[in-house]
C-alpha cells in the first residue's frame, strides 16, 4: 500500500457545536463524516433518503449523534425552524446526482428549491453553509470553467442535473449570498463508498467489476475527430482529497490558524486535481493496481449520451490555492491503487 501521498489528517476544525451533513449516507457525504470522525468530531446530525438501495451501509462504521430522513427534516425546518437549534456548520451535499434523471420537476424541487430553503435558514442563523454545486454546470466547457468569473448566466449545462445546480448558483449570486457561503464545483470524484450509485459509479468502480468478471474493460468510442478512442479527458479527483478541500473551505483556516467569519473563503470553488487525464490513463492505472496487463475494448456510446458528453474537463484550482489550500493532490496512480487495493478488493467501506 502506498499512502505517503494521500491527504494527511489535520487538526480538528474550529466547529463549536453540532454539524449537519445532508446526503450524509451518500458517497461524498459519508466520506466527509468519516474525515470528521478522524478529527474527533461526532456531534453530527445526518440527513438523507435511505430508500431501498445499499447506501445505508456507508453509515455503519461512522459515528454521529442522530439521523433524520430528508423529507421529515425539510418539513420540520419549514414548520418549526427553531426546533433544530444551532449548528456550527451545514454541509449540504444531498441531491439527486444522476446526470440521466429526466424528471425536471423533481430535480428543481430537490436540488434547487430545497437548497434555497436551507441556505436561507443557515444565513438567518449565521451558520456556515457549504453546498455541493457541480462541474456539470460548465456544460461542454466551451464557455470556460472559471470559478473566478461572475458571468454565470453565460454557462450552458448539458443535462437537467447540471441545470438544477446552476440555477442555485445563479440565485445565490443574485441574492448576494456568494459573499457568505461556499459552493463546491466537484469534478470527477471517485473512491470508496460509491458502490450504491449504480450507473453513476466512477469508471474505477465499474472497471474493477468488469475486470473481475471478464478480464477486460469497455470504454466509449470517441465521436469527435479531434479525440481518439479513449483519449477523452477528465479531471479525476480522489474522494479523500475532495473532503480535505471541502473541510478546508468550511474551516476558514489559512495554515493552522482560524480566521474570523468575515475573512473565511466564500463563493464558488472548483474542486479537482487540476489535471486532465485520459480514460486510457485511468484504466491502465486500474490494471496496474491489480497487477494485470491492460485489456481494453472500445464500445459504442448510447445515442442518448452523445450530444451531452463532455470530451475535456480540467479544474483550474488557482482560486482554492489562493485561499490557502496548500496540500498536494494525490497522484492519480496512487489514489487508484489505494482505492482498488484497500477498499474494492477487500470490499470495505471507509472506517472499516
Amino acid at each position: 500500500m502506498h499512502t505517503a501521498s494521500l491527504p494527511a489528517a489535520r487538526t480538528a476544525p474550529p466547529f463549536s457545536g453540532r454539524i449537519l451533513v445532508t446526503g450524509g449516507a451518500g458517497f461524498i457525504g459519508s466520506a466527509l463524516i468519516w474525515e470528521l470522525n478522524q478529527r474527533g468530531l461526532t456531534n453530527i446530525l445526518v440527513s438523507d433518503i435511505l430508500g431501498s438501495d445499499e447506501k445505508w451501509r456507508n453509515l455503519t462504521p461512522l459515528r454521529f449523534a442522530d439521523y433524520v430522513e430528508a423529507p421529515a427534516f425539510r418539513a420540520q425546518l419549514a414548520e418549526h425552524p427553531e426546533s433544530f437549534g444551532k449548528f456550527s456548520a451545514i454541509f449540504h451535499l444531498g441531491a439527486c446526482s444522476a446526470t440521466t434523471e429526466r424528471d425536471a420537476s423533481y430535480l428543481i424541487d430537490n436540488n434547487y428549491t430545497y437548497t434555497k430553503e436551507l441556505a436561507r435558514w443557515a444565513l438567518a442563523h449565521k451558520t456556515r453553509f457549504v453546498y455541493a454545486s457541480s462541474a456539470a454546470t460548465y456544460g461542454d466547457g466551451t464557455r470556460g470553467m472559471d470559478d473566478r468569473s461572475d458571468e454565470l448566466p453565460a454557462l450552458r449545462p448539458l443535462n437537467m442535473y447540471g441545470y438544477s445546480k446552476h440555477l442555485f448558483d445563479l440565485h445565490a449570486q443574485r441574492e448576494g449570498w456568494l459573499q457568505s457561503i461556499v459552493g463546491l464545483k466537484y469534478f470527477n470524484v471517485f473512491g470508496p463508498n460509491e458502490d450504491h450509485k449504480a450507473d453513476m459509479r466512477s469508471l474505477v468502480n465499474k472497471a474493477y467489476q468488469q475486470i473481475e468478471q471478464s478480464g477486460s474493460v469497455g470504454l466509449f468510442k470517441s465521436y469527435r475527430p479531434d479525440y481518439a478512442d479513449g483519449e477523452q479527458q477528465r479531471d479525476f479527483l480522489y474522494v479523500k482529497d475532495a473532503v480535505a478541500m471541502t473541510l478546508f473551505l468550511a474551516e476558514g483556516r489559512l495554515g493552522d490558524a482560524p480566521v474570523p467569519n468575515s475573512d473565511r473563503p466564500s463563493g464558488l470553488f472548483n474542486l479537482g486535481s487540476g489535471e486532465a487525464n485520459t480514460w486510457l490513463t485511468l484504466t491502465r492505472a486500474i490494471f496496474a493496481a491489480l497487477g494485470r496487463e491492460p485489456q481494453i475494448n472500445f464500445i459504442d456510446m448510447p445515442e442518448s449520451l452523445r450530444g451531452k458528453y463532455q470530451y475535456h474537463t480540467r479544474a483550474d484550482i488557482g482560486k482554492l490555492r489562493d485561499a490557502g489550500y496548500s496540500a498536494p493532490v494525490t497522484p492519480l496512480a496512487d489514489s487508484v491503487r489505494d482505492y482498488v487495493q484497500n477498499y474494492l478488493r477487500p470490499a470495505k467501506k471507509l472506517g472499516e
